[in-house]
């Protein structure tokens, strides 16, 4: 069984590490560094926790009444949602590579539209970038679709939306 729980900013190593798990091998890949691990750079997760925009998931299978990182458990996915005006945005849903293949990132994003349901928005959007092929492919079979492609911050990325209605 899993726990899913908000961020604290005593998270904040275990959350960086992370996301430099999950990104890191695409920086060969797309000749830059990914978005989310500029995100450390620029110390925007302390400030998505502080707003209390950020979950993370630990594998809770020993049972545990609760599971904290820095005390012998460690997240092993994590989500990042902004509300926006007239969407949620996905900003950022990752999977520590030791726990990729067991489900954890459908749970992520089962939890990122229940979230967005009640806070009753109609859609779900997120990007990528471009090379990111295989999570594009995750995306499409979650029933996203590609609005538009645009080149930011030097990234070419691809963004996409799910209805809700």
């Amino acid at each position: 069984m899993s726990i899913l729980r908000e961020a604290r900013l005593s998270d904040l190593p275990a959350i960086e590490a992370l996301v430099k798990a999950a990104y890191g091998h695409y920086v060969d890949r797309i000749g830059k560094i990914p978005g989310p691990m500029r995100d450390i750079d620029d110390h925007r997760y302390a400030r998505h926790i502080d707003a209390g925009h950020v979950s993370l998931l630990f594998d809770n299978a020993d049972g545990e009444e609760s599971v904290d990182a820095g005390n012998g458990g460690e997240p092993v996915g994590l989500l990042v949602l902004i509300p926006q005006t007239d969407t949620l945005l996905l900003d950022n849903v990752a999977v520590a590579p030791s726990a990729q293949g067991r489900g954890f990132g459908k749970v992520l994003m089962q939890v990122a539209e229940a979230r967005a349901r009640q806070l009753e928005f109609d859609s779900i959007t997120l990007y990528t970038q471009e090379l990111m092929h295989e999570n594009l492919a995750i995306y499409r079979r979650h029933g996203y679709v590609e609005t538009h492609r645009a080149e930011e911050f030097g990234l070419k990325r691809v963004y996409l939306r799910k209805s809700l209605a």
